[in-house]
């Protein structure tokens, strides 16, 4: 087919965008060498940013967002993919200036795409998404790092949301005693289902202190809240310790000192899943697949069609969701 329905995003007044759901041509898409029938994509925080007009993510609208998207090749002028073939597209430019996964087709360059994975369908690979690919991302930081299961508490900030949960999900599949922390106490019974051992307030952390140093705790973190949490997570990481930081829900700017890091020889560790070799990419989402896979990824998610897209959007740009939402682009 030639035409297909997308979400699409415009400026309806000054400062003010809308999205509605239209019916597009082939034609319109951008070049590349991989043209794709998507079937899922998933929300993620940054698909939120795009729909509600934030040029730092996307310069020129209309547009169509969706930085994730897995689907089938329907036509290819790489020899790396083949017609019918199952893939999944991640990160890049895809969503922020590029026609995105909100679409029923897009066109990319085939330097974005990946084959599916064995293990995974399409819908699982959704379900993860870029939040599943950046929880991997960190937890595989934090093992190169040296983190071991007796080495004690891993912190996980933000936990209700998508890479939250999923780093919690598959931190505790590794025999890891994962704290979870929250500003949703109604979500304890959730978060202690996938292996949460014990829940912290956030309020607990996300307060700025004067002290450089608090009492040692953590014997890593995934953070992705940044500002005053990220700092006091610094602060009481154990001796070694080690910091995934992926995010910056409560700000991108923080204090620091430099006394934990050359007292305790703590490390903070940077995490981009969008710009990352493709290599890297595959290898991380073949673990996913595989050796960390997880049981109940089905039930942290909730499935929805495009014309429940602009409420659920408006949902995650509010942090009221919980877990993962599930684009059905064929439904």
């Amino acid at each position: 087919m030639s035409h297909f329905k997308a979400f699409e995003v415009a400026e309806v007044s000054e400062k003010q965008f809308q999205g509605s759901v239209i019916e597009r041509s082939v034609e319109q898409l951008h070049e590349g060498e991989v043209l794709i029938s998507v079937h899922y994509s998933s929300l993620n925080y940054k698909d939120a940013l795009s729909a509600r007009g934030n040029r730092g993510v996307t310069r020129k609208y209309p547009h169509t967002p969706g930085i994730d998207a897995a689907g089938t090749v329907l036509s290819s002028d790489s020899d790396k993919f083949r017609v019918g073939q199952e893939v999944l597209i991640t990160g890049y430019d895809l969503g922020m200036n590029t026609a995105g996964g909100f679409g029923q087709m897009i066109r990319v360059p085939a330097t974005w795409v990946i084959a599916l994975p064995a293990g995974l369908d399409m819908a699982m690979s959704m379900r993860l998404g870029t939040a599943g690919l950046t929880a991997g991302l960190c937890v595989d930081a934090l093992l190169r790092s040296g983190l071991e299961t007796n080495s004690g508490e891993v912190l996980v900030t933000g936990a209700t949301g998508g890479v939250g949960i999923i780093a919690m999900a598959i931190l505790a599949k590794l025999g890891f005693e994962v704290v979870a922390s929250t500003g949703k106490p109604e979500a304890k019974a959730v978060l202690q289902g996938i292996g949460a051992t014990s829940i912290l307030n956030r309020n607990e952390i996300s307060e700025a202190s004067p002290k450089p140093m608090l009492r040692e705790r953590w014997a890593g973190a995934v953070d992705v809240v940044g500002g005053d949490t990220l700092f006091n997570v610094i602060k009481a990481l154990k001796y070694g310790g080690s910091v995934a930081a992926c995010g910056l829900v409560q700000s991108p700017m923080f204090q620091a000192s430099v006394l934990p890091f050359i007292l305790r020889g703590v490390n903070l560790l940077g995490v981009d899943s969008v710009e990352l070799p493709l290599a890297r990419k595959q290898d991380i989402w073949n673990k996913l697949a595989n050796d960390w896979q997880f049981d109940g990824l089905e039930q942290l998610c909730t499935e929805i069609t495009l014309d429940q897209l602009d409420a659920s959007l408006k949902t995650v740009l509010a942090g009221g969701a919980t877990g993962r939402f599930l684009l059905n682009l064929q439904a």
